[in-house]
């Protein structure tokens, strides 16, 4: 059978304009792998699962831990809870900071949860009691380094109420960890007391200040715990209208964990 040359040519021409349509569909189908920056910033990381674990402290407490695992997580962070809270409450946080590269340790203070002496221990602790709480953050940061491969400087601490003074007091006085994220600081809870923290902060160090003028006297609180920061700490301050303490805040407050990954991500 013998085409023209004009009926060979339409053929030709359609074939071609099918396998255009055809590609074009595949292309819609297909998502695109796009970064921007800012609030719409998307790690390439993927988060793959929480697991609990137990951790030992220096002084032979088991404290319990939700570890969010990331593949190369571009930073650590240690979450520490406020009273009478436990490492659930930051579930939501640890999920979306996952999300955006970063692994999280939670835990539970002693006294706290499934911690040794928990759930309720705590409330007989006398104040040097919860001040031993500090040995609970160096047991989850020294559980990153050994077991999760993270650096020093790649560790954050973000805590709230009082686990923000303890987060506070770790950085201060261990100056090779860089970053702390404070919700609801006070000057002093249960003795722990952060006037004297923020001013032996060295060079190099962050912190970002969180608060909430509804919160009885915390907002002149962490306005004067930042005025005292001293110069070559970069710092941050962030006090709202009406979100309450700890990590309230950040149930209240939906642009804050975009904050708080915005300050991480400065070097």
């Amino acid at each position: 059978m013998h085409l023209k040359k004009s009926t060979i040519s339409a053929i030709i021409i359609l074939v071609g304009l099918a396998t255009i349509v055809v590609m074009s569909g595949l292309n819609f189908l297909m998502p695109k792998n796009t970064q921007t920056d800012g609030d719409n910033y998307t790690d390439t990381r993927e988060y793959k699962t929480m697991n609990k674990i137990f951790l030992s402290t220096k002084d032979d407490v088991k404290i319990a831990a939700d570890l969010y695992e990331v593949e190369n997580p571009a930073g650590w962070l240690v979450l520490i809870h406020m009273m009478p809270a436990m490492k659930e409450s930051w579930l939501n946080p640890a999920e979306e900071f996952a999300n955006q590269g970063y692994e999280s340790i939670a835990i539970d203070l002693r006294g706290h949860g499934e911690s040794d002496e928990g759930p309720d221990g705590y409330k007989s602790f006398s104040d040097s009691q919860h001040q031993k709480s500090i040995l609970d953050l160096e047991a989850a940061a020294n559980y990153l380094i050994q077991d999760r491969g993270a650096t020093q400087d790649k560790i954050s601490f973000i805590g709230a109420s009082i686990g923000a003074n303890l987060s506070l007091q770790y950085i201060s006085e261990n100056p090779e960890f860089k970053t702390a994220v404070l919700l609801s600081p006070g000057l002093n809870y249960r003795g722990i007391k952060t006037e004297p923290l923020v001013k032996n902060l060295k060079a190099g160090q962050k912190v970002f200040f969180i608060s909430s003028r509804d919160d009885g006297e915390n907002a002149g609180e962490n306005q004067k715990l930042y005025d005292l920061a001293l110069a070559g700490i970069e710092k941050e301050i962030k006090i709202y209208e009406a979100a309450g303490h700890g990590t309230t805040i950040l149930e209240k407050e939906s642009e804050l964990k975009n904050l708080i990954l915005e300050f991480l991500r400065v070097k």
